[in-house]
């Protein structure tokens, strides 16, 4: 059966080819961008499946029109994906106020704001599929992106305690980590922190580090999602990307040593119980 689609920030990168996925197998889709000139290839595409929607999602007011365009014109939503967002990369020193409060906005802000306007129309259907598109630093923190990484772990937080919340209402949750992919995500749609030379060694490393990597191909990220979006039980948390799994098994490996190594210390904190 069609399913309708809600898709923030589908100019390009993963909602680009998340969109397309979905109209290429007969799906309808609500894109939405900041500017629907740059979607006009889609409508040329694809016709009457796609309805373009300017949006900001950091606009509340325009995010609650912009989803009742959507189930007025489609009558339904079936899949929402929050995708819209960007990252900061500067050490926690080197980020301003300003940064910091622009990175929540879309990240975390921006997704709150859609999942309260769709979540109405899921409860009234009895159905529907929330798609929160975290990162691998939305479970791990890397150096020179402390920010983007606190912006996704409140993602991450918020969307665990949601999906409890409508898990008897017919609504699922997932959570999206990829790994790094050849998307814009670090070119021009990055913010860059002015940089403090004593912070020079620490990037130095981080370069060194991802040096001996190689980004992903966004296509390849189409089939995971449709099946995702398509089980029946679909995960709360899914990795994107090779090597994420043994890469946390270590990290959580080692949060586990530290709690038992403390555990002592920790058990000790709740003091007596007082005398009644």
């Amino acid at each position: 059966m069609s399913r309708t689609w809600f898709i923030t920030g589908t100019s390009r990168g993963f909602g680009r080819v998340w969109a397309e996925a979905a109209l290429d197998r007969g799906d309808k889709v609500a894109a939405t961008a900041r500017n629907t000139a740059a979607l006009t290839d889609l409508v040329d595409r694809y016709g009457d499946a796609v309805l373009p929607i300017a949006l900001d999602v950091t606009d509340k007011s325009a995010v609650d029109l912009a989803v009742k365009a959507a189930h007025d014109h489609f009558g339904r939503l079936d899949v929402v994906v929050n995708n819209a967002g960007y990252g900061l990369f500067g050490m926690i020193e080197e980020t301003t106020e300003q940064q910091a409060r622009d990175q929540f906005e879309p990240n975390v802000f921006g997704a709150l704001w859609v999942t309260q306007a769709v979540l109405p129309y899921m409860r009234e259907q009895g159905s529907g599929h929330i798609i929160q598109v975290s990162s691998i630093g939305g479970v791990n923190a890397f150096p020179s992106l402390g920010i983007y990484n606190a912006s996704k772990w409140a993602l991450e937080g918020m969307s665990q305690a949601l999906a409890a919340e409508v898990s008897g209402l017919g609504i699922k949750v997932t959570l999206v980590e990829p790994a790094g992919y050849a998307t814009d995500w670090a070119g021009g749609s990055a913010v860059r922190s002015e940089p403090l030379p004593v912070y020079d060694p620490v990037r130095e490393a981080v370069a060194a580090y991802w040096s001996g990597t190689t980004p992903g191909d966004p296509q390849a990220t189409a089939s995971a999602l449709l099946q995702v979006v398509d089980a029946e039980e679909p995960p709360l948390r899914v990795f994107f990307g090779a090597g994420l799994l043994d890469a946390m098994r270590e990290e959580y490996a080692q949060r586990i040593a530290t709690w038992e190594e403390w555990n002592q210390v920790a058990e000790a904190a709740i003091g007596a119980p007082s005398a009644s």
